[in-house]
């Protein structure tokens, strides 16, 4: 295991030969440079993950007999064993930063941040964003357990910038229907969850949709999908079903049941239980309370055991 170096000078900073402490994901080296013109790689074949980022200037990628022109604001990957070639332009060089990575997440997380077989070259955003984690790692050179930990957040932080950049780009192109990590079902008994446990604060489909983590499109579809209704029809007929509840277990006034189920409104409240039960609430509950009386008054049938 060589010795992990550093490198600081005006044109090139390295954090370089980084110790694997993770299995999951682990940072190997990180960089950042402002390249010389015609300054080039040649040959390269690595054993790690590397994506760079060009932050200025110009520069050519060269992958499987593929010749990628970049400017700012685009990246490349690197992948363990594949032959590179990457150049500087000789008018306007540019100035990358890199990341080197390994771990057994490291090909689904880059699934993720939309590269593949096909994909070597993407845009990346928040350039600010990208440059300040790379920027904290370079800053964190001391071999300290604190510092290996603050190294490897910034790793993580930067991939999820990634993911979370390329997820919303998918999401816009397929017009809400979205690309999501987890099945329909998972999404739905997530929602639920949710609304078992706040439909008593007045809580809306948006907020629903918040807290899972997907579009309010997209979770109407799934809702659709799983249970074939929406998602606010689901959220209304549960309030519903719990006022109907507390009306037939409890004493409590028709305003004190309407703000238990999380509507503001007692009118509002009323107008859509009526709707649902084609009676009042009050009248719902003394409709029940007169059900119950008859039963109980009604003599045993004969020979029923």
């Amino acid at each position: 295991m060589r010795n992990i170096k550093y490198t600081d000078s005006a044109q090139f900073r390295c954090l370089e030969h980084l110790r694997g402490t993770y299995m999951d994901l682990y940072l190997i080296h990180c960089g950042l440079e402002h390249c010389l013109p015609t300054h080039a790689i040649e040959h390269s074949i690595r054993e790690e993950y590397i994506i760079h980022f060009v932050l200025e200037g110009k520069g050519s990628y060269t992958i499987n007999g593929i010749t990628y022109f970049l400017t700012a604001s685009q990246m490349f990957l690197i992948r363990p064993g594949e032959e590179v070639r990457y150049a500087a332009d000789p008018e306007d060089p540019w100035t990358y930063a890199w990341i080197g990575f390994d771990g057994i997440r490291a090909e689904a997380i880059l699934k993720n941040c939309g590269f593949s077989k096909q994909s070597y070259v993407l845009p990346f955003k928040n350039r600010g964003e990208v440059e300040g984690q790379i920027n904290a790692i370079l800053s964190s050179v001391q071999l300290s357990f604190s510092n290996d930990l603050k190294r490897n957040s910034s790793l993580m932080m930067l991939l999820a910038l990634l993911v979370e950049n390329y997820n919303h780009d998918y999401i816009n192109q397929r017009s809400g229907a979205g690309r999501y990590d987890y099945s329909s079902n998972v999404y739905v008994e997530q929602a639920i969850d949710y609304v078992k446990w706040k439909h008593s604060y007045g809580i809306n489909v948006t907020d629903i949709a918040d807290y899972v983590g997907i579009s309010r499109t997209y979770l109407n579809h799934v809702f659709q999908k799983e249970l074939g209704l929406s998602a606010q029809k689901f959220l209304m007929d549960f309030r519903l079903h719990k006022a109907a509840n507390l009306l037939i277990s409890t004493e409590l006034p028709v305003t004190e049941v309407s703000a238990a189920v999380g509507y503001e409104d007692s009118l509002a409240f009323s107008k859509a239980f009526k709707k649902k039960f084609e009676l009042s609430p009050k009248n719902y509950r003394s409709h029940k309370e007169k059900m119950e009386q008859y039963t109980e008054k009604q003599p045993p049938i004969e020979g029923a055991l």
